[in-house]
């Protein structure tokens, strides 16, 4: 038997007896915290390290007593962090900001805010990119991020219960050599949470032929808007009545706060093999994958990288990209032996059929690693050309790929602005990154018009609005381009249904009432914050 001891983060039990159990969420004795806090005359005090502080904020003063005061943070420089995601979108500012623990901590958060009449967002590692975690009107932030716990492994049954602060990349390190693993691979997996990948239903490289995080989720603990904690799904993958796990997959934290999660696991293929393909033209690489899906072939991952991403990324990495290819082209295919042997062979046919210039097979482990690194660092690489970038996400269909490329070439161009591609090209999911810097006067306008012009290319091209980045702020006001004023309204009659009072996530998704956001430069952490 194997020993849990070397995986990180060291949590959780499986069942067959292969992973011991090492460690375990802590749940706080609520009957404890009410003997040490009184309230007084309505003034509470708060117990901080053995003292006693009075706390004047009514709001502060609940939730201290219902998480204590090392959980519950008010400073402005934590406020003003977790103002921010990932993105380049800005909204309001943070309000109180709480770490909750357990299912119980967060539904003491929600019910304490919803008594004030307070909005509350859930945020996890930050790592979103459509400003879905930024706060509006400073409500109460529930950070998901202690809530790291793997719970439990059922190799037998191949699922896992996990909170919705452990790492994405962390449960495929944890279930290392078991035969199994986490199956969606977002190019943030190194940091991002599986609460983030089930509020955004996130994807990844081997989202082709695995499926996006709804696929891997079988049920759901759930506080929903009002407090209360339900249960959406089966162990099973069978619950009766409608699929409510599947309208909260997505739901980018409108519809309440995942605190337990059940997710499948997928088996490790049994053969696995990385081909890297480069062309003199895009058009050529982006044809190619129209061609692998029609010839009945479905690989793991078909991702392209376009010349100014390899040239970013190569001295970095040093996969062996050539600098001087217009585009590259990560074939991964997986399966039985012989079947991936011979789609080898028909993939190599298909590339110099449409002009690829040479097709490398990894030859090991290793090499096939390095490939990876390379596409995985792909958006942080980009920092040697310009401080920062805007990433869009749309999806289109697949045969229109080397159109839609030309035209977002073009659309950055005329506004004197530089584009780099690196995407899932078998999903026709694009991922331009308009890169420049926000120094310079006048740049954030041009950024904001590419940005939204690839958007209405998109979708005139018959795409969608995003493919697993979510609406967030970002995308809102541009709904109207593929839903009409029925299918919004549908929209909102489901989140009312769960969020009665417009409190969970408010201004997000939807382009019905009032918004906070809009998009800018990220500002610089406030002085004296050390990060």
């Amino acid at each position: 038997m194997e020993s849990a001891e070397r995986c990180e983060p060291a949590v959780g039990v499986i069942r067959s007896g292969i992973l011991p159990e090492v460690n375990s969420t802590k749940r706080v004795d609520q009957d404890w915290r009410s003997t040490v806090r009184k309230r007084i005359d309505g003034i509470g005090l708060g117990w901080i390290r053995g003292k006693t502080a009075v706390i004047g904020d009514p709001l502060e003063r609940d939730l201290v007593e219902a998480l204590g005061r090392e959980r519950v943070v008010t400073g402005s420089g934590a406020r003003s962090l977790y103002s921010r995601d990932g993105s380049v979108t800005r909204g309001g500012s943070a309000g109180i900001v709480c770490f909750p623990e357990t299912t119980d901590d967060v539904a003491a958060c929600v019910t304490v805010a919803v008594s004030h009449g307070r909005a509350f967002v859930a945020r996890g590692a930050g790592t979103g990119l459509s400003g879905g975690a930024v706060p509006c009107d400073e409500p109460v932030m529930v950070v998901t991020t202690r809530m790291n716990s793997i719970y439990e492994v059922d190799l037998d049954r191949r699922i896992a219960w996990v909170g919705p602060g452990v790492v994405n990349l962390d449960l495929s390190r944890h279930l290392s050599g078991t035969g199994l693993h986490f199956a969606p691979d977002p190019s943030s997996q190194q940091a991002c949470t599986i609460g983030g990948n089930v509020a955004n239903n996130s994807g990844g490289p081997h989202c082709l032929l695995y499926g996006v995080t709804s696929a891997h989720v079988l049920a759901i603990e759930v506080v929903l808007p009002d407090g209360e904690v339900v249960l959406l799904g089966a162990e099973e993958g069978r619950s009766p009545g409608y699929d409510l796990r599947g309208a909260f997959v997505g739901g980018e934290g409108t519809l309440g706060i995942a605190t337990r999660i059940c997710v499948r696991l997928t088996e490790d293929p049994p053969e696995v093999a990385t081909l890297l393909l480069d062309f003199d033209q895009i058009e050529g690489a982006a044809d190619m994958v129209s061609a692998v899906i029609a010839s009945g072939i479905v690989p793991a991952a078909l991702e392209i990288m376009d010349k100014r991403v390899i040239e970013a990324v190569e001295p970095f990495v040093e996969a062996g990209y050539p600098l001087d290819a217009a585009a590259v082209l990560i074939v991964e295919l997986d399966g039985l032996p012989d079947g991936v042997a011979d789609a080898i062979e028909r993939i190599k046919a298909i590339g110099l059929d449409h002009g690829a210039r040479t097709v490398r097979v990894a030859k090991d482990d290793e090499e096939r690693t390095r490939i990876w690194k390379g596409r995985k660092n792909a958006f942080g690489a980009i920092a040697v050309i310009k401080p920062d970038y805007y990433l869009n996400d749309t999806v289109i269909p697949r045969t229109r790929l080397a159109e839609v490329l030309m035209r977002i070439y073009e659309v950055v161009e005329e506004r004197q602005l530089m584009v780099m591609n690196v995407f899932h090209a078998g999903d026709g999911n694009l991922h331009p990154l308009i890169v420049f810097d926000a120094r310079e006067p006048g740049v954030m306008e041009r950024v904001l018009e590419a940005g939204e012009e690839i958007v209405r290319i998109s979708v005139e091209a018959g795409g969608v609005l995003s493919g697993e980045h979510g609406i967030g702020l970002e995308k809102k006001r541009f709904m109207h381009m593929q839903f009409s004023p029925a299918d919004l309204e549908a929209q909102d009659q489901l989140r009312r249904a769960f969020d009665v009072r417009g409190l969970a996530n408010p201004a997000k998704v939807l382009p019905t009432g009032a918004s906070c956001g809009h998009v800018t430069n990220l500002e610089r952490a406030p002085k004296g914050t050390w990060v």
